[in-house]
This record gives C-alpha cells, structure tokens and sequence, in this order.
C-alpha cells in the first residue's frame, strides 16, 4: 500500500520561507504527476504547483514567481519552496501523486499545517 507523507510545515512570519517535502512509501510502479494541493479554514481545496515526470511544471497564478516545485524520480519525492510567504498562503498543504498524465489523483498525503503571520 502506498502512502504519502509530508513534512517540512511550520509557523513563519511573513516574508519567510518554507520547504515541504513529500515522500511515497510502498510499492508504485508509476507517477507521471505530483502535485500540491492547500486548503484554507473555510475554503475549498486548491491547487497550488504540479510537476510532471519530464519535469514540465505549473503553478496557482497566487504563487507563481514564489513558489518551485521539484521532484526526484528516483526516490519518489516531491518538495515545495515557498518563498516571501504571505498570511493568505496559511493553510494545510497536502501532496498528491497521479499515476497517469489525466484523471484523479490516486495518492494523497495527510497534510501539513503551514501558518504564515502578519
């Protein structure tokens, strides 16, 4: 069975940085994309930065210039730099991995709180 486990979250002020890191346990034959994922109290769950396995990358329009992602292969991880966090990047932050380029995701990582203060 494959599980997900982040680690890395933590209390920053704003302006700081973060460094998540997700890592797979278990057997996976295959992961075409890895992905970070937030939700905020009281909001839906979005989509923060996706990585494919030939590296091609995409990030929320909120993150973007702030925000890399990167993967190793290799050892089936995925990290998340944030940088020049800012109070509405406060949330929990979930990594998921897809075995295939479309459809669900079919791995999720039970999350990491990551607050950022004013």
């Amino acid at each position: 069975q494959v599980q997900l486990v982040e680690s890395g979250g933590g209390l920053v002020q704003a302006g700081g940085s973060l460094r998540l890191s997700c890592a797979a346990s278990g057997s996976i034959f295959r992961i075409d994309t890895m992905g970070w994922y937030r939700q905020a109290p009281g909001k839906q769950r979005e989509l923060v930065a996706t990585i494919t396995n030939s590296g091609r990358t995409s990030y929320a329009g909120s993150v973007k210039d702030r925000f890399a992602i990167s993967r190793d292969n290799a050892k089936n991880t995925v990290d998340l730099q944030m940088n020049n966090l800012k109070p509405e990047d406060t949330a929990v932050y979930y990594c998921a991995f897809r075995r295939f380029a479309l459809g669900q995701y079919d791995y999720w990582g039970q999350g990491t709180q990551v607050t950022v203060s004013s």
